[in-house]
């Protein structure tokens, strides 16, 4: 249920209802044993096709979403060290020739780390890509984390000039990227629309839309804004002694977070995570997110969607968020209580059409096909001809030197030596016999084909 899992859907569903493309969204399988460590209430799938199934399922009865696009699997496995899904093998022989077109990367230096095998260029005539996360604020949170980060920030610009065309950033709290455009190409689920219609004609009713006080919905990891809000809490316990703040989300940090909030001299109450769309939500009027780590939040676009009032920081990372008037933004702590205190006492601005649309997928479609210059690459598609000879030039050398790099992190990316150096989780050049029987591959020359 986060946004990374989320977004790339509805991007895939939009981009089949609303542009009339073939688009296929090609995901990452897991086996059981990693579906444990990830997928929530102890949901696991034993087929491909049940797992398909599932994500159909879920956009046309959690989005009320009718769209015809193709879903195939590629093999990954989990990482609990980076606590994150990757890819194993050589992901691009998972999508046949004939359908390999445009390649949209969502989080293309994630998916190009370990990448060994054919070059995405080389496989795509256009490859663009979606950048989610802020892995330089994640990793600087680590051990040695500055140095970390130093790294991580060359490597990630060297993988996306080797293998993007161009790229999309959600907002400028992600670092500076080669041929990348800064629009945040991401809306909400239109259920999320209707509960604010909802809450808006219960107030035009004369009933109360929003009973209950604030809460705050998120993966639940330190890094996720809990050690922010944290910090927040505990520093103004006696201004907001009145305060009254639900959780909710399940992960890796779970049992340390709740004995954490519990020392707090406040009522806070912890529950688990569950689909921010549920009705449970509906009835609260304040989100609080101090979270600092994310591009751009989607559950604070999905509770502005809802009528809610969003109590977050004054962060690049919510400037799409500043156009909204249910958006107060803090830069200080004392800001923060001042904030939160005003916002439980006072009734949300209802949203306009405008508003409306600006948080809605079809918006955000027509933000991605512009930001990524998607029409033109189809035109340049149809007007592609054979070029006479011509004396090298300086495009013609900056290919030049792209296709050695890309010669050398292929080489480098197939050393298990080297990968295991990097991070890279051992054995992974190649899916295991679990994997391949469990998505129907076989192998031949050390190349992978679909088995059925």
């Amino acid at each position: 249920m986060t946004g990374t899992a989320v977004n790339p859907l509805f991007r895939a569903a939009y981009l089949a209802k609303d542009c009339d493309w073939e688009v296929t969204l090609v995901i990452p399988w897991l086996s059981v044993k990693d579906q444990l460590f990830v997928y929530p209430d102890k949901i696991n799938f034993s087929s491909t096709e049940e797992h398909e199934a599932y994500v159909r399922r879920w956009l046309q009865e959690k989005a009320d979403v009718v769209s015809v696009f193709n879903i195939i699997f590629y093999p990954a496995k989990f990482s609990k060290e980076k606590r994150s899904i990757l890819p194993v093998g050589d992901i691009t022989e998972t999508i046949p020739d004939e359908m390999a077109e445009i390649a949209i990367l969502e989080e293309p230096e994630h998916l190009t780390w370990y990448h060994h095998g054919r070059r995405w260029k080389t496989k795509f005539q256009r490859v663009i890509g979606v950048i989610h996360t802020n892995y330089l604020e994640y990793v600087k949170r680590e051990k040695n984390g500055q140095i970390q980060a130093f790294l991580l920030k060359y490597i990630n610009s060297w993988l996306i000039q080797i293998y993007c065309h161009k790229v999309v950033r959600l907002s400028s709290a992600t670092q500076d990227l080669p041929r990348s455009t800064i629009c945040n190409v991401h809306g909400v689920n239109p259920k999320f629309l209707e509960v604010g219609k909802m809450r808006h004609e219960l107030k035009h009713e004369g009933q109360i839309a929003f009973p209950k006080g604030a809460y705050f919905i998120g993966k639940m990891i330190w890094s996720k804004g809990y050690r922010e809000l944290l910090q927040l809490l505990s520093d103004h316990q006696n201004e907001l002694s009145d305060l009254q703040v639900d959780l909710y989300g399940n992960g890796e940090d779970s049992d340390e977070i709740k004995r954490t909030f519990s020392k707090l001299n406040l009522g806070v109450r912890i529950y688990p995570g569950r689909d921010h769309v549920d009705s449970l939500f509906h009835d609260y009027k304040v989100l609080i997110n101090p979270s600092t780590t994310d591009v751009v939040c989607t559950t604070t676009a999905e509770a502005l969607a809802m009528g809610k009032i969003v109590i977050c920081a004054n962060h690049p990372s919510n400037e799409f968020f500043k156009q909204f008037p249910n958006c107060h933004m803090y830069n200080t702590n004392n800001k923060f209580v001042k904030l939160t205190l005003a916002a439980l006492a006072e009734d949300p601005v209802p949203l306009t059409d405008d508003h409306r649309h600006a948080l809605s997928w079809e918006a955000a479609t027509e933000r991605f096909v512009e930001a990524a210059d998607l029409n033109e690459a189809t035109q340049e598609k149809a007007l592609s001809s054979p070029t006479p000879f011509m004396p090298i030039s300086s495009d013609d050398w900056s290919r030049s030197v792209e296709e050695a790099s890309a010669y050398l992190h292929n080489t480098v990316s197939g050393i298990e030596a080297a990968r295991c150096v990097f991070g890279a989780i051992p054995e992974t050049l190649q899916p295991d016999e679990q994997l391949r029987k469990e998505l129907g591959l076989v192998s031949s020359e050390h190349k992978l084909f679909l088995g059925h």
